[in-house]
């Protein structure tokens, strides 16, 4: 039996409406949420109330990243899921601009990735006494994706890091302190990036074609 949260809803219930909701759930994004998939039982559980749905539980970075994706493909299917990829390509080129930033500010010589804590004053800090960041900054900032209409890098990197706790990207376990921690989700970046750098050549619309059968974690 599953158990009571305290609003009543079970923990299948409350994960089954996460996925259901778009929600990519990993050890950072969802703590108890991955603990309870990481049950072979439970996963099964989930995957049998998804079924009824036409919905199925699907993973990627490894089995680090859990979600809900399509059983049955159908016209209708095949629509929201060229729309969702289209939406997911418009979003690489601001999200690996910014990751990019984030690692050369940091000084770290591997990419950001689950896990990793990135301090919002530190690395306001540094963008701010190196002209080349602050530029790159503003440029990302000003990307339909993050929407910033500040010319200062304080402003630019709330409205940036606003968006990416909205997106799912970084969580923020603590409201009193300017500390966030980035998800499997951005893991989850580089596994399109290179699908999309295989696929290398075709149009969105048929990558998103050939990513329903030759890579589920793009469903």
């Amino acid at each position: 039996m599953s158990r009571l949260s305290a609003t009543g809803m079970s923990e299948t219930g409350r994960v089954l409406e996460a996925l259901l909701s778009g929600q990519f759930i990993c050890q950072i994004s969802d703590e108890d949420g991955f603990s309870y998939l990481s049950n072979e039982a439970n996963r099964e559980r989930i995957d049998n109330h998804l079924h009824v749905l036409n919905r199925r539980l699907a993973k990627a970075c490894e089995g680090e990243l859990y979600f809900c994706a399509y059983r049955e493909l159908g016209d209708q299917e095949h629509k929201v899921i060229s729309q969702q990829f289209n939406d997911i390509a418009s979003s690489l080129l601001p999200l690996t601009e910014w990751l990019i930033l984030s690692q050369e500010a940091l000084g770290q010589d591997s990419p950001i990735s689950a896990g990793a804590a990135l301090r919002l004053n530190e690395l306001q800090s540094v963008v701010e006494d190196t002209p080349a960041l602050r530029e790159q900054l503003t440029k990302i900032a000003q990307y339909r994706l993050f929407g910033s209409t500040s010319s200062q890098v304080d402003g630019q990197l709330k409205q940036v890091f606003k968006r990416l706790c909205e997106q799912g990207y970084l969580v923020r376990p603590n409201q009193e302190k300017q500390i966030y921690i980035a998800t499997a989700k951005v893991d989850y970046i580089f596994e399109v990036i290179s699908f999309i750098d295989e696929a290398e050549g075709l149009g969105l619309e048929q990558q998103a074609m050939d990513a329903i059968g030759q890579q589920e974690s793009l469903l």
